[in-house]
């Protein structure tokens, strides 16, 4: 029998352990658990009442509303701040306009939050404050005026809010010219 050289022996050894290995991991592969299969997707529709639909403001329409309350507000030279939030209190577009003061911008989401929560103008909400002052602890909401609900069918769909001008008669006002634009 003829003596293998050494390379030879490692090659054949390299070989034997990669197929060793190889059928190993089959194996182990083939006896794996096959995944569980993904559930069927469920369908519904508005007829079997699992789904309801409701109405939000296009990004382009939200945008109108600010871009109207900022102008009307820098047409009497008021440096405010804007904010435009859906049906659930998230901000859809803010306007800081120039000038406006630091915490115009974050009053101007609360007050559109509160106004959108309530579907009612804060000055109102301001004077529900009499009767029930623990309104104004929860979060997010601020009692001042500046903030106007958009709706829709009766339905809150969105809140304008605006803060930085010197009273919150003034900020609901350009509020107010936020919602009236979005009819035009």
């Amino acid at each position: 029998m003829k003596k293998l050289s050494v390379r030879t022996r490692v090659l054949t050894g390299a070989a034997l352990v990669a197929a060793l290995g190889a059928g190993t991991f089959g194996a182990v592969s083939a006896s794996a658990s096959t995944p569980a299969a993904a559930p069927a997707a469920v369908t519904a529709d508005a007829a079997d009442g699992n789904l309801m639909q409701s109405t939000h403001l296009t990004v382009e329409a939200a945008t109108k509303a600010a871009r109207a309350t900022l102008d009307a507000a820098e047409k009497e030279n008021q440096r405010v701040s804007v904010a435009v939030v859906d049906r659930n209190g998230n901000t859809v577009v803010t306007l800081r306009g120039d000038g406006a003061g630091p915490q115009s911008y974050e009053s101007a989401v609360k007050k559109a939050y509160t106004a959108v929560s309530w579907n009612a103008p804060t000055s109102e909400l301001v004077k529900r404050l009499e009767n029930a002052p623990t309104l104004k602890d929860i979060p997010g909401t601020l009692f001042l005026g500046g903030g106007a609900p958009v709706t829709a069918k009766g339905a809150p769909i969105a809140g304008i809010g605006v803060a930085g001008a010197p009273s919150g008669d003034l900020d609901e006002k350009f509020a107010r010219a936020g919602v009236a634009a979005l009819g035009r």
